[in-house]
């Protein structure tokens, strides 16, 4: 198939540092093209792609000087798709709902994955619009908000097999990895480490918006030895930290659509203690890739019972359920079925130009 694959244009695919989405976009494109497809993304220049790269900014948003305003970006983005749209056999959308007025009428099958939350204030009025439109969420729970939306089904992110080397030492520090916002739970993993008698490492951005709640709530908190801040972590630098944690703290307060690094972590042999919000229970399996806590006294608990998970068995358990090929493989399944969707309507429009009864599908 030749597949188009559209990517937010905030950061680079795959990111320089922070930035799920387009990194779980980087591993798609990747493994579509080992499956023998023909992929073309769309996404900014100084992008690294095994696929065809059509760059329609020189940098990303984030880093690139001077700024584009980044509605100027996605009007850019979705022409150059539009334009191009008759070259494709599927087109994959990553960005939410900006493309849907255009690209839904294009006339070629459209999946949107929606990495997002989908409880904010105006969203179920979208999906009333486009009733026709094919979504996949990247977790069940992710749906809950819309579930009349036309969902063909959920597809839990995956990385390389390969990515990450896995550690069978126990580790010696708990580790938070992500944005510095409240939601993330920075305050909770801080006062959980004091509480379990273990150093504390950080890794992770500080929002623009969010400096006032960091200086005011994090900042204070660090030392340099029971908390420290490492900063922003590229790939390279993951691997360390992860593999060298007794656990990933994930004590999030909103509805997580997935949490890649739940999975980074478990790529690594590293166990999670993660609060039940989100797709944690889709994601974390009880007792084996780590523990699913109700709260700050239950997440202490738990790291105390870090002993009896079987490091070996958390990668194990990663690379049953959280692989990219096993992610390309389940999205090639998917556009497949758009293609067979889009097959009966397209031979009936030519059977009415033509006076012939439309063909039944061969599958």
């Amino acid at each position: 198939m030749r597949i188009a694959q559209i990517a937010p244009l905030a950061e680079s695919v795959p990111p320089k540092l922070y930035g799920g989405t387009e990194r779980v976009v980087a591993w798609l494109v990747d493994e579509l093209v080992e499956l023998g497809h023909e992929v073309i993304l769309f996404a900014s220049g100084d992008s690294r792609t095994r696929g065809e790269l059509h760059a329609v900014l020189p940098r990303p948003l984030r880093l690139g000087r001077p700024r584009v305003d980044p509605n100027t970006a996605c009007t850019l983005l979705i022409e150059a798709v539009s334009r191009r749209a008759g070259d494709f056999d599927v087109i994959h959308a990553h960005i939410d709902w900006l493309h849907l007025p255009t690209l839904s009428r294009s006339g070629i099958p459209l999946l949107t994955t929606l990495h997002g939350r989908l409880d904010l204030p105006g969203i179920g009025e979208v999906v009333r619009q486009f009733r026709e439109a094919y979504f996949v969420s990247i977790s069940d729970n992710q749906r809950t908000p819309v579930e009349d939306a036309n969902w063909c089904g959920t597809v839990h992110h995956g990385l390389p097999a390969n990515l990450f080397r896995p550690s069978d030492a126990p580790g010696s520090y708990l580790a938070f990895l992500g944005r510095l916002t409240p939601d993330k739970g920075p305050e909770d993993a801080i006062r959980i480490a004091r509480a379990a008698g273990m150093p504390l490492r950080i890794a992770a951005k500080v929002p623009r918006g969010e400096t006032g709640y960091f200086k005011k709530h994090i900042q204070p908190e660090i030392d340099g030895a029971r908390v420290e801040l490492v900063g922003e972590v590229d790939e390279r630098g993951k691997q360390p930290f992860l593999s060298g944690a007794a656990a990933l703290l994930f004590p999030i307060k909103w509805p997580e659509p997935f949490g890649l690094v739940m999975i980074e972590a478990m790529a690594c042999g590293t166990p999670v203690i993660a609060y039940r919000a989100g797709s944690v229970p889709e994601v974390v399996d009880e007792g084996v890739t780590g523990f699913i806590v109700e709260n700050e006294a239950e997440a202490v608990r738990a790291v105390k019972e870090l002993a009896r998970i079987d490091r070996r068995k958390v990668r194990a358990r990663f690379e049953e359920r959280f692989t990219s090929d096993r992610m390309a493989r389940t999205y090639e399944t998917h556009y497949r079925r758009l293609l067979a969707a889009a097959r009966p309507a397209r031979l009936s429009v030519a059977s009415e130009h033509l006076g012939t009864p439309a063909s039944p599908l061969v599958p």
